[in-house]
């Protein structure tokens, strides 16, 4: 499960200086020399360098190791655009087939079809990847149609004149028409339209709510489910074995690409990775949920150095809460900043007896989840840049038996805080205490925040043993809000808890009022994400518009505040919020714990979806008068291998590209396609 930017969190460079300032020197020197991490923006997007400074310190096979992961995470990465959209992958393949056959083309028509396709790539597709919606581009099916011709000219592989005619006819719509496959994924349609009618994405084919109703299904997370001769067929994500006994299935081909690049990978592995190698390896063949397991309880006990994820994992974009979307990232651990994600794990025990929820949901003896402050080496697939923490597997089976992993992602915080600086918080804050808080605390807050939310939020809690499945089975499509918001709930719950001074990972609680006002002010500035239309898809942000607007509601502690014709949302009473974050959490617990399904429901419909449209106007004008990005898309680091004049390989060099469309163009020639 993760935790998503949601004021563009920045990383708590306060707390190095305070508890390490040796270390906070010889850092504080470093980033400065490094050019700004916003390389270039298309509109109200923002594509943002990652750096990982930590690689220098690997080994010679570590940084082999690191390569073919990342080799194997570029082999998957176009399934999600398939995912996302029945014609995801033949529009990408139309796009880069013109940028990379460009002569002759009208520069004008180009210049926009290449934004379009950035903004293509950085969302894997044409549905931005935090509000669901569709954008449109601001080239003409006529313009598109004549650039595809030239680029046909070129030697683009569009096969005959009138194959490409049908092509672009058969694509008009999807890529045009704003009434075509409006959202992603939309949870809760109005007039009691089917949820999976109504969402683009790609898990389900002629396939309604109704259609499942008695129906189980084998392979809930790694399949599409179909409607075939009037019966439902899962068609399930595997390569096949080589001894042709499991045959192969959806995404064969990035699969078994993505199987090549593993097994060289397991060259270099150290011994606990190469057991989770072969795991995956075995998983991706057969697509059984055993292989899946096995793999996640052995990924969790490896603490290897690099670490990777590749899988189909998070289920935010299924309207039903059960379909993994793909996603491939490889990470290396930055040691400067680990030391203070630690202590969270060492203490887990702790913060689970001073939850405020029921002692029966306690567990006696919870699992300490390892805790790394990592920099990204290649996130593709469904991982996105503005992720900031990550808590993984999500199988309550695995978490409950052998406990989970943790990371906070470094390198990502540093470059939104690059990019956004303080001038959100400053707009925004109700008033100047507030604002000098979010300044002089505000990044400490924000990034002990991440690290309480995925250390001891999501492996927090014990189930109900009346529970046969995992609490995602009972509460469907309302269980990735109910945890997001849960996790997000522990860390603000704990804030005041006298155990983080005592840790020494701050210094008092004008920390924790920085917390609680920033929670607050973005139930209000999240909302510029969200331009037209009235309710939020989103799984994070709906956690978040659910805690302000119970907390309004429950303890007035928090009020909206007009000056200068302005709205700001306040802090009133920090002490009451708190008495209400512990209401919630106890309450969200209960319902986890349970699988209590209606309760969900009734929690996030009331306060989770909807929102005032003229404070969300506001908010827009707002921040378009500050001109900063709404959203944001990550440019990798480049791995290469080098090699000497005999052609032996001799080691991997990293780069920092600055360039989306080389990489881009890059990652489909080395899939394939």
């Amino acid at each position: 499960m993760r935790i998503r930017s949601a004021a563009f969190l920045s990383l708590a460079l306060y707390a190095i200086w305070q508890l390490c300032p040796a270390v906070a020197s010889a850092g504080a020197n470093g980033p400065q020399s490094n050019p700004p991490t916003l390389v270039t923006r298309v509109g109200d997007t923002g594509f943002i360098q990652l750096n990982a400074d930590s690689f220098n310190d690997l080994t010679p096979d570590q940084k082999m190791d690191a390569y073919w992961l990342s080799m194997a995470a570029i082999a998957v990465h176009p399934i999600d655009f398939d995912q996302n959209s029945a014609f995801g992958l033949r529009e990408k393949r139309l796009l880069e087939a013109i940028l990379t056959h460009a002569d002759g083309i009208d520069p004008a028509v180009l210049k926009k079809i290449t934004d379009y396709t950035m903004l293509f790539w950085g969302n894997q597709g044409n549905h931005h990847a935090s509000t669901s919606t569709k954008f449109l581009p601001d080239f003409t099916p006529a313009e598109l149609r004549a650039a595809a011709e030239q680029a046909r000219k070129n030697g683009a592989p569009l096969g005959t004149p009138a194959a490409l005619a049908r092509e672009l006819a058969a694509l008009e719509r999807p890529i045009f028409d704003p009434a075509f496959q409006p959202m992603l994924t939309l949870k809760n349609p109005k007039n009691g339209e089917d949820p999976l009618q109504s969402s683009s994405n790609n898990y389900y084919s002629g396939v309604t709510l109704k259609d499942l109703v008695g129906f189980t299904e084998k392979y809930a997370l790694n399949s599409r489910l179909v409607k075939k001769d009037g019966k439902l067929v899962e068609e399930v994500y595997r390569a096949g074995t080589p001894d042709g006994k499991v045959p192969p299935g959806c995404y064969a081909h990035e699969l078994g690409l993505a199987i090549r690049d593993l097994r060289q990978a397991l060259r270099y592995a150290p011994p606990q990775q190469k057991k989770v190698i072969r795991d995956l390896i075995r998983y991706y063949q057969t697509g059984e949920r055993a292989d899946w397991i096995q793999c996640g309880i052995d990924w969790v006990q490896d603490k290897s150095n690099p670490d990777f994820s590749n899988g189909f994992v998070e289920v935010y974009k299924d309207p039903r809460g059960m379909k993994g979307a793909i996603q491939g990232f490889v990470s290396v651990v930055d040691e400067k900043m680990n030391s203070l994600t630690t202590g969270f794990a060492a203490n887990a025990g702790y913060f689970e007896q001073h939850a405020p929820w029921d002692d029966k949901y306690k567990s006696p003896n919870p699992k300490p989840p390892v805790v790394n402050a990592v920099e990204m080496l290649i996130e593709t697939g469904d991982f996105n840049v503005d992720t900031i923490g990550d808590n993984l597997p999500n199988e309550a089976e695995i978490h409950e038996k052998y406990g989970s992993k943790s990371f906070i992602l470094t390198g990502s915080i540093r470059a939104l805080n690059d990019a956004i600086g303080h001038e959100v918080s400053g707009e925004f804050a109700s008033s100047q205490a507030e604002k000098d808080r979010a300044v002089k605390y505000g990044d400490l807050a924000e990034n002990l925040m991440t690290a309480m939310h995925e250390v001891i939020g999501h492996g927090s809690g014990r189930l109900s043993p009346k529970l046969t499945h995992d609490p995602a089975y009972y509460v469907k499509e309302y269980y990735s809000t109910l945890e997001e918001c849960r996790a997000d709930l522990m860390a603000l719950w704990n804030f005041w808890d006298p155990k983080l001074i005592e840790m020494g990972v701050m210094p008092n609680d004008e920390v924790a009022r920085a917390a609680y006002d920033g929670e607050a002010r973005s139930a209000l500035t999240q909302l510029h994400e969200v331009p037209t239309g009235d309710t939020i898809e989103e799984d994070h942000r709906r956690g978040t518009q659910l805690i302000v607007n119970f907390i309004r509601d429950k303890t007035g502690a928090i009020q909206p505040v007009e000056r200068d014709g302005k709205v700001y949302l306040a802090v009133t009473d920090y002490s009451k919020m708190r008495e209400g974050v512990g209401m919630l959490l106890a309450e969200l617990m209960r319902i986890k714990g349970e699988g209590d399904y209606d309760a969900a429901k009734a929690l996030i419909t009331k306060y989770g979806i909807h929102f005032d449209k003229g404070w969300r106007d506001q908010v827009v004008a707002r921040y378009a008068k500050l001109d900063l990005p709404a959203y944001w898309v990550g440019i990798n680091p480049e791995l290469e291998l080098r090699k000497g004049a005999d052609g032996k390989v001799q080691g991997v060099e990293i780069s920092y590209p600055r360039d989306i469309v080389k990489q881009q163009l890059k990652y489909a020639r080395i899939a394939g396609e």
